[in-house]
């Protein structure tokens, strides 16, 4: 079984887990893209530790809406940041 590594939030954006957590609590719009994150992110790390079957066309998609979630979370955080400071 290969080590996949995690995506999650957190560890994506250590420097930003108050943020984070502040977002999930208080933003329904972050909370429901977070979760949609982090469901894709168990997907591919189960899809990848493994090795089951899928075509590539399907996991580069699952690996593209993940990116695209990630982006969009990262201008929220950014967004965010900027207001408290």
């Amino acid at each position: 079984m290969p080590d996949v590594p995690n995506h999650s939030l957190d560890n994506e954006f250590p420097e930003n887990r108050d943020i984070i957590h502040q977002l999930n609590n208080n933003n329904p719009d972050f909370a429901k893209m977070a979760t949609r994150y982090h469901d894709l992110d168990r997907q591919i790390r189960t899809l990848e530790r493994n090795e089951i079957p899928t075509t590539d066309e399907h996991f580069e998609e699952l690996k593209m809406e993940r990116l695209q979630l990630k982006d969009q979370l990262y201008a929220i955080i950014r967004n965010t940041e900027r207001t408290l400071h």
